[in-house]
């Protein structure tokens, strides 16, 4: 008598092979979420934290050697200060110039804010899945809200190709500006906005529509909700960034 076993395949903690299709047929990535239920969100957040390393550097750079050159851009109405206020601002950007500052801090700011919204994203999706009739669990919708954050990492590559183009930092990134000056809250909202988080939503209802079994409507209206309270969120928390230390939130919810 021979015994036989039936060998499981192992469980990949990264499939690289979902990334091209996402961006070409992102419904059949959804369904494969759906029907297989493994944990697939560590290729998405891992590709996403990569690309945050490279802007951080490729951006810390430009930032940097424009403070060395004295071409960086001065705070509005500065010709306005006085001496002393001009010579301080001038020491604490000498002070700020450091690999700490200029690498160190908003590399841990952008990773910090990946994985903060990534969880922050999942968790009120799930929420607001199962208050409109989804059943869908909170593993699923990690899941979705990683894969749906994708399109941000070609935003990251398309903003090092433009600054490795024009030898600059971006300092207006998004829509922000189209804001009019003073307004430091719509400059944080416009900051966020742009068609990479257009596309996230869209992707963000499909996933939800298929992994939790919504109808069209309620897959829409909860993302949607969602989106706004946190590009609030986010917009808020950027604007007392800037107001307390002249550093607005650089990087949107994943």
């Amino acid at each position: 008598m021979t015994e036989t076993s039936t060998a499981l395949p192992p469980k990949k903690r990264l499939d690289f092979s979902k990334v091209m299709a996402l961006f070409l047929r992102p419904r059949q990535v959804f369904e494969s979420i759906a029907a297989n239920g493994r944990p697939t969100w560590q290729t998405p957040l891992l590709i996403l934290s990569v690309t945050a390393l490279l802007v951080v550097l490729v951006g810390g750079y430009f930032n940097a050697r424009a403070a060395q050159m004295g071409t960086s851009t001065l705070p509005a109405d500065f010709e306005y200060w006085t001496p002393e206020m001009q010579q301080n601002y001038f020491s604490a950007q000498q002070a700020m110039s450091g690999p700490t500052f200029v690498y160190v801090i908003p590399l841990a700011g952008a990773w910090i804010s990946l994985w903060l919204g990534w969880l922050a994203l999942g968790g009120l999706m799930h929420l607001a899945s199962t208050l409109l009739g989804g059943r869908g669990s909170m593993s699923s919708a990690l899941h979705v809200a990683a894969w749906a954050s994708l399109p941000f990492a070609l935003r990251d590559v398309l903003r090092i190709v433009f600054m490795l183009v024009t030898q600059r930092a971006i300092s207006t990134p998004g829509l922000a500006g189209f804001a009019a000056d003073g307004s430091a809250f719509l400059t944080q909202v416009l900051t966020h906005a742009d068609l990479f988080l257009v596309w996230q939503a869209l992707l963000l209802m499909m996933g939800f529509f298929l992994a939790d079994n919504l109808s069209k409507n309620k897959a829409i209206l909860g993302v949607l909700i969602v989106l706004i309270l946190i590009l609030l969120a986010w917009s808020g928390l950027g604007t007392l960034g800037a107001s307390l230390g002249g550093t607005a939130i650089q990087r949107p919810f994943f």
